[in-house]
């Protein structure tokens, strides 16, 4: 419901409210403008001083205003001239003819009204309110997007699209919710909803004596000019007309002869609220407030394009299901539960391989779950998990609806979400575990999708074949990616004598052709993750990055596996071959900012980024590096780096662990374990955790730093949740 709250309105006003935020920026300059143009009102001077220089030059004076832009406009009509005239505040010297441009005029109407009178400005009321349900809708699918509303300042992933959406965003929204709720409430007043805001001037009598000289009158003579808003001058053929002072304060009437106050009415409540609510919508009396608004209205033609894009997509991203097989006839149930329909797209590559094995498949949403669903001989679940661990849209009231259902298929529950979120998974979780309430057999263990990887995908269907009694081969990339080439420039190989061959491989652009020069690498940091399609497959690879593009090489730790397709195609290439590749970004697996300790913990390749940290800390922060390998003749791998970064304290402290040694092999957790009294103070002091490599070997550290945090009254999962115990695991 969220989703289309925000979606629908702001595709089908997209062009209205850009049209209202382009001129709104554009007339946000204009209070910058003029005050930069505008003479400094003197801290001195009275409006007596400035009315009597004025009035040496005009006789007839009708009004004298200050505008909002801080300009001092004279209105006169001298007989023989009238017009509205600029005047310079300090002297009362006139500055020429006080004019609105014609572009001005004209971006102000089409801001306020469209051009289009009465119902233009029903329009920009109506834009109004959309632009708020936008801003208001945005942030709440942006903090479930995130985790929730303590995460709205973390690093925002996806596609371009995505990241320029969300960023714009929220960098923006505090200025569009500003300037919705106070164009809505200016709209309002235009057409009589709010009630007039004057309060009842008090009746008086003047003396009808000949005027004075307006610089003689007492009750001018004390009124700062700074505080002049209009002086409204008597007219000259009425002895008993007054002088009219407007403030900020409210209304001060003044005898022409005597110069003394005849009544004040005081600005009621509602004058000074639109007084407050026209000031910071137009940024007039505030240019600063004016510019920042502008720059928040700026932000809106490519929140709007983006999320064009991003509403397009998901419709073509919708399921389309072709020679879906009834379910009443169907021995597996497919059930999709997905916020952004990608989700969709694995359930479909399941049910193709499926069918082609001779099954009958049936797919449908979550949602959709009936009786009918349940007498099937097997029910798959693939599901995203939304937010701070809800249900995703198409699966928002599955739970409930299996609570009342009768039916016990084998089951097997496959989550999507991102491992470096507190909940990853979560909702797949409760699922699997409301089915096992349930008495449903479990067909496979629940299994998790890190960031809809192909690979964990692709060994979750081998997984399900084998439990079904055939292959099973599921290729499947969410989003094909662009790739780019890279040429292998240098390699170094570890752990042949091991059987675990890892190689350290240096990667750089091609030559230009047309110069010879050296190409430049896309933009990534040492943490980031490169995507490497091999020759003959669809399917992309992902390496952690062990450097940045200051280092002026793409570097990656890869070990060959048994069968493995990619890590042979690299393995065996040649100093000079070339990979296609593509970079996705990984920011929260990355040094926080700061100085604080922070503690590096690895396996076997997985020491690629942590390497990459240690060689970008050129300001010497602490770093503790754990690391494992399976012998330290064969695999220590960046042996002799890691000596020079001690050496050069890039590196504060090594720990080695090597599974394999004469000497009595050990793993990185009994490290862990046996240094747990200086790691329990590092954390103390605020260290950062990060760990790389393997599922099996990450689960370890976990279960070895659980009592290293626990006398601290801390748990890993809190750690987790404010990013600092960061995984990034295969």
């Amino acid at each position: 419901m969220l989703r289309r709250l925000h979606g629908l309105p702001g595709v089908v006003l997209a062009l209205g409210l850009t049209v209202a935020a382009v001129t709104g920026a554009a007339l946000s300059v204009r209070p910058a403008l003029d005050r930069a143009a505008a003479p400094a009102v003197p801290a001195d001077t009275s409006v007596a001083g400035l009315a009597a220089q004025v009035a040496a030059r005009h006789p007839g004076i009708s009004t004298i205003r200050q505008r909002p832009d801080g300009s001092i406009a004279v209105a006169f009509d001298d007989g023989g001239a009238r017009g509205v005239e600029r005047v310079d505040p300090a002297t009362g010297a006139g500055l020429g003819p006080y004019q609105v441009s014609e572009t001005t005029r004209l971006i102000t109407n089409l801001h306020r009204s469209f051009l289009a009178g009465d119902a233009g400005r029903a329009a920009a009321g109506v834009g109004a309110l959309v632009m708020l349900v936008l801003s208001v809708s945005g942030m709440a699918l942006l903090a479930r997007r995130l985790g929730g509303a303590g995460a709205l300042l973390r690093p925002i992933r996806g596609t371009p699209a995505q990241r320029w959406h969300g960023e714009l965003g929220r960098l923006a929204v505090a200025g569009l919710v500003l300037s919705s709720l106070t164009g809505l409430w200016m709209s309002a007043g235009t057409f009589g909803l709010i009630p007039e805001a004057q309060g009842i001037a008090t009746t008086v009598s003047a003396s009808s004596g000949a005027p004075a000289p307006v610089g003689t009158l007492a009750a001018l003579r004390s009124a700062p000019l700074a505080d002049l808003r209009e002086l409204s001058f008597p007219d000259p053929s009425d002895p008993t007309d007054i002088f009219t002072l407007r403030t900020a304060a409210g209304e001060l009437q003044i005898d022409a002869t005597t110069g003394t106050a005849l009544a004040f009415t005081p600005a009621t409540t509602l004058e000074r609220v639109n007084d407050v609510i026209r000031t910071l919508h137009t940024g007039r009396g505030a240019w600063l407030l004016g510019l920042l608004l502008g720059l928040a209205s700026a932000a809106v033609p490519v929140l709007g394009a983006t999320g064009i894009v991003m509403w397009a997509r998901r419709r073509a991203a919708r399921p389309r299901i072709a020679a879906n097989a009834p379910v009443g006839s169907a021995d597996t149930v497919i059930l999709v539960g997905s916020e952004g329909n990608s989700t969709w797209g694995f359930a479909g590559t399941l049910r193709a391989a499926l069918t082609a094995a001779g099954h009958r498949v049936h797919i449908a949403a979550m949602n959709e779950v009936s009786t009918a669903h349940l007498a099937a001989d097997r029910l798959v679940i693939l599901t995203a998990t939304y937010g701070e661990g809800g249900a995703p849209a198409s699966a928002n009231s599955f739970l409930s609806r299996l609570a009342r259902l009768d039916g016990h298929p084998s089951v097997a529950v496959l989550g999507f979400g991102d491992r470096n979120f507190p909940h990853f998974c979560r909702f797949a979780q409760q699922v699997a575990d409301a089915l096992e309430a349930k008495g449903c057999p479990r067909l496979l263990p629940m299994k998790r999708v890190d960031r809809r990887s192909p690979q964990e995908f692709a060994q979750w269907g081998q997984d399900l074949g084998a439990a079904l009694g055939h292959d099973l081969k599921l290729s499947h990339v969410a989003e094909p990616p662009k790739t780019l080439p890279l040429v292998l420039a240098g390699r170094e190989l570890y752990g042949e004598a091991v059987g675990t061959p890892v190689a350290i491989l240096r990667f750089q652009a091609p030559l230009d052709p047309r110069t010879g020069a050296p190409g430049r690498l896309p933009t990534f940091e040492a943490g980031d993750l490169v995507g490497i399609v091999p020759p003959g497959d669809t399917m992309p690879r992902f390496y952690s990055l062990a450097s940045s593009t200051r280092d002026g090489v793409l570097e990656i730790c890869v070990r060959r596996r048994e069968g493995g397709r990619c890590s042979t195609f690299l393995h065996a290439l040649a100093i000079g071959g070339g990979i296609n590749a593509f970079i996705r970004e990984n920011p929260t697996f990355r040094p926080a900012a700061g100085r604080a300790p922070l503690i590096l913990i690895g396996a076997g390749a997985g020491i690629g980024p942590l390497a990459g940290f240690v060689r970008a800390n050129m300001a010497g922060r602490p770093m503790h590096l754990y690391w494992g390998g399976r012998s330290a003749a064969s695999d220590f791998l960046y042996e002799h780096e890691l000596a020079q970064h001690l050496a050069e304290r890039r590196l504060t402290s090594l720990k080695t662990a090597f599974s394999r040694d004469v000497e009595g092999g050990a793993y990185v957790q009994d490290r862990i374990a046996a240094d747990a009294p200086r790691l329990r103070e590092l954390v103390r002091q605020g260290a950062q955790i990060l760990v790389c490599g393997g599922r099996d070997m990450a689960d370890a550290v976990t279960r070895a730093f659980e009592p290293v945090v626990r006398p601290l009254g801390l748990e890993l999962s809190t750690l987790k949740s404010c990013g600092r115990y960061v995984e990034d695991v295969y």
